[in-house]
């Protein structure tokens, strides 16, 4: 056994694509290994990655396959021999099965006698393996945007190939890709080791090696030193912290190769800036955004958590005090430049209120077929109104002069010059220039939290009005996108369209104060009175319901499935039926419930194939059987309890008093005969289980319950 190291060297590749690279290269290999009998299940492995290179290390590597033994049948033995001599079928069959025709056998057949043959493939060289199959494992790797970079040759790749590494024990594979074959030679930080090459005798010196040449592989190892750079930064101006940002550090992660240990010496990875407290007057989130997204500083703050006339820049490097004083100043100074263009815009927008914008959205096009900004605020106008009638008809407040408000001016931010520089800030810039200019903070705050969630980690909006807003204009770009049959398909969504209707449960599921809004309603309010978009669109939501309880909620499938199937239209409402379920699914008189119903609707269904029908009510004449007299009588007394539990909201306790239903369903099926040969009787038989179902599967259909054995 051996420990397996490949690195693959790159020119950068974009930050964003790095993790979902590093973790496919990863199970890639693994997967491979597996397949071709190297590795057992569940072996070890470890990714790394820099923004330079990507590398996987696989541990118990076999040194060559084991030679696998196959029983091969050929031709029948009345075919293969004629008098006792072999037919020239009897000789390929022993040629592709590589052993001699005396050593052929006969084995019996449900169609006869057939000529067999036990032929052993010869297990093959790791190394030889492993060269092989790697090539073709790296050309599967699914990127975003890839490119060519050899004139006439077929290969494409994020970014060209500068090297390889493969290493099975000390001794290289020579893995061949594009036009480069592994060794044992890697190379180091571009500035701070001079992009010297550096070679790797074995796996297990991977790491050490080339933190030697100032570059930290392990990208968690990263992650933590640039987190106690920042520390360290911070703590040299008292009272100062840097603003928590799991995105930026993530980014910037991906963005360097060295951090350094301690910043002993006077030399660091991260410089502390500051700027000019005049530019405080901007509001915090231009402020931020300029740090952020164009020049990936991290904000400061102080202990209060107001922001501060400071920044973090992280280097992919480490510098002397000397040297982070020039780059200090050099940062202050682009930021300084980007602040200034920030407050001329914001002057200069104010020159021209939101009211007089609205016009303008006549020229800015939404979508080519769907028209102008213009005409998509006026049908999310439209959609907003009807939501907020059904909410406001269910006694939720809304302030609907506000919302009217706020949709109209929703996209006028669009027509302005900080937007259209700063593009991240559509919406907000809307909402700080609402409040700038005079509307209520009801009005401002909706436009402000218009795109909200922009993402399931994200906040949804924080009040009625804002929720009501992001529903209404999510629900109409969703609905125009499917009126023009450009809904996702697979993996593409180019319109975003999960993304926005993801935003719509999570709203429906989290809002503060919950919105008396269905999945239908929506649909319906942003489709009209066309019927099979809305239908289109319901089912399209529900998917989104599924996703949100598994992925977000962390929902088992079946309880998923479950909860659904009775009911996938209240999104609030789907989420405590589905946690209800999880509460109690682990009791055993719940698991024998959930499986006499599987049992009970497997009969029903079977019953119905052969044509045999359900009576219309149950009649008690006709309960013979002590046990289905109990059944029925303990059933109905449940059945207002469980109502009357389910319609408080209780589903916990619904529940659990349909599971002390469990001693009558086991008697009942221990010692009734549903499918009785009398059809009276029968019949009856089957409206008890039809109406014990439909009684107790209005939290869940428990028939889709996995339990042990079923």
């Amino acid at each position: 056994m051996a420990e397996f190291l490949f690195e693959i060297g790159l020119e950068e590749i974009p930050a964003r694509m790095i993790a979902g690279a590093q973790a496919e290269l990863e199970r890639r290999v693994v997967a491979m290994l597996e397949r071709e009998r190297l590795v057992r299940a569940g072996v070890e492995s470890r990714g790394f990655s820099t923004p330079r290179r990507l590398a996987v290390t696989v541990a118990g590597v076999a040194e060559r396959q084991e030679d696998v033994a196959e029983e091969l049948v050929g031709p029948s033995a009345k075919i293969a021999f004629k008098d006792g001599v072999a037919t020239p079928a009897a000789v390929a069959f022993a040629k592709k099965a590589g052993v001699a025709v005396e050593d052929l056998k006969t084995v019996s057949t449900p169609k006869g006698e057939y000529l067999a043959a036990t032929s052993v493939k010869a297990g093959r060289s790791a190394a030889e393996v492993i060269a092989a199959e790697l090539p073709k494992e790296l050309a599967g790797i699914y990127w975003a945007k890839n490119m060519y970079w050899r004139a006439g040759k077929p290969e494409r790749f994020v970014r060209p190939v500068r090297w390889m590494v493969a290493l099975l024990g000390s001794e290289v594979v020579p893995v061949e890709f594009a036009g480069k074959t592994a060794g044992k030679v890697t190379f180091g930080h571009r500035v701070l080791f001079g992009d010297g090459e550096i070679a790797v005798w074995a796996p297990g010196t991977y790491v050490e090696a080339l933190e030697k040449a100032f570059v930290i592989v392990d990208v968690e190892a990263r992650r933590h030193r640039i987190r106690k750079a920042l520390d360290r930064a911070t703590r040299s101006v008292d009272g100062l912290r840097w603003r928590e940002d799991h995105g930026l550090v993530d980014k910037l992660t991906h963005l360097t190769e060295w951090a350094s240990v301690e910043g002993s010496a006077g030399r660091d990875s991260v410089v502390l800036g500051g700027f000019e407290a005049a530019y405080m007057e901007l509001p915090e989130e231009v402020l931020v955004t300029v740090m952020r997204d164009h020049q990936s500083y991290f904000a400061v703050e102080d202990k209060a958590g107001s922001l501060a006339p400071h920044f973090l820049a992280v280097l992919n490097m480490e510098a002397d005090e000397a040297g982070l004083e020039v780059i200090r100043h050099g940062n202050a100074r682009v930021l300084r430049a980007r602040f200034n263009d920030a407050r001329f815009f914001w002057e200069f927008d104010q020159r021209v209120p939101l009211v007089e914008r609205v016009k303008l959205l006549e020229s800015v096009t939404f979508q080519k077929d769907l028209g102008s900004y213009a005409a998509k605020s006026e049908r999310v106008k439209k959609v907003a109104a009807a939501l907020a009638g059904l909410v406001v008809l269910r006694g939720a407040a809304v302030d609907v002069v506000a919302l009217d408000e706020a949709v109209v001016l929703a996209k006028t931010d669009l027509t302005s010059e900080l937007v259209k520089e700063f593009t991240e800030l559509q919406g907000v810039v809307g909402g700080l220039y609402a409040r700038a200019q005079g509307f209520s903070a009801a009005a401002a705050t909706a436009i402000y939290d218009q795109y909200l969630p922009k993402s399931m980690e994200d906040s949804v909006p924080r009040t009625v009005e804002g929720a009501v807003l992001a529903i209404a204009d999510k629900a109409d770009t969703i609905a125009g996108m499917f009126g023009l049959g450009l809904e996702p398909t697979g993996s593409k969504d180019p319109f975003a369209l999960r993304r926005a209707a993801n935003g719509i449960v999570k709203i429906l599921a989290e809002s503060a104060v919950a919105l008396p809004l269905t999945l239908g309603e929506i649909a319906q309010a942003a489709a009209g009175h066309k019927e099979e978009l809305v239908s289109r669109l319901e089912v399209f939501l529900a998917e989104r319901l599924e996703f949100y309880l598994r992925e977000v909620k962390g929902q088992a499938y079946d309880v998923v499935k479950a909860v659904l199937a009775a009911g996938a239209n209240d999104v609030r409402d789907a989420v405590a039926r589905a946690e209800a379920v999880t509460s109690v699914r682990g009791s055993d008189d719940f698991a024998a419930v959930s499986a006499a119903f599987k049992r009970m609707k497997n009969i029903l269904s079977q019953a119905g194939e052969k044509g045999f029908a359900a009576g219309a009510v149950v009649d008690g004449a006709l309960l013979t059987e002590a046990s289905e007299r109990s059944l029925a009588e303990r059933s109905a007394e449940l059945a207002g309890a469980v109502k009357g539990l389910r319609e408080q909201g209780r589903y916990a306790a619904a529940l659990e008093a349909i599971a002390t239903l469990r001693p009558q369903v086991d008697a009942f099926f221990e010692a009734v005969m549903v499918m009785a040969p009398d059809a009276a009787v029968r019949g009856n038989r089957l409206a008890l289980l039809e109406r014990v179902l439909g009684d107790f599967s209005g939290i869940a259909d428990f028939s889709e319950i996995v339990t042990a054995g079923l």
